[in-house]
């Protein structure tokens, strides 16, 4: 079976629902994953987005959410799991300089909201509130497998 991650909200590359953006609830999308290569100590989950802050002229990418440790026996994460992570899970910091999950609130046009799910053949330590780049040198000789998974969003309203 290939490593896979999905969401029970919307389909790969297909347009996240409101309430997981700015203009809804802003609560993090129920995420399933099946799949898991042999010897997969821990999952590492980070979303962000490439297209910031224009997708016909991208400067950054725009972190959403950084997740490690989570434990293999994990299926997924259900809705708004940011405030309920299983136990053994750390949240880094995103963009806005806090942990947790910020859905998508793109400035501009539609966005790509890319969810990276990584297999590690480790436990990482606790470290502290790592932001995407600490999180992925930490990663780095760890990686067994990495499922994507793309959503996208553009504003209804303007804010």
């Amino acid at each position: 079976m290939t490593f896979r991650l999905t969401s029970p909200s919307f389909a790969h590359e297909a347009e996240i629902p409101t309430k997981h953006t700015c203009e809804g609830a802003d609560v993090s999308p129920p995420l399933v994953w099946a799949g898991l290569p042999a010897g997969t100590k821990s999952l590492a989950l980070i979303v962000d987005d490439p297209d910031a802050p224009d997708p016909k002229a991208p400067q950054r990418v725009f972190v959403h959410w950084v997740v490690y440790d989570l434990p293999p026996s994990a299926k997924g994460l259900a809705e708004g799991a940011s405030t309920q992570l299983p136990p053994s899970a750390l949240q880094g910091k995103n963009d806005w300089k806090v942990r947790g999950y910020r859905g998508p609130c793109p400035p501009i046009g539609r966005h790509r909201y890319v969810h990276k799910l990584y297999a590690l053949d480790t436990v990482l330590p606790d470290l502290g509130e790592p932001d995407k780049g600490a999180l992925e040198r930490a990663m780095e000789g760890h990686v067994i497998a990495q499922a994507v998974l793309i959503g996208t969003y553009e504003k209804q309203r303007a804010h």
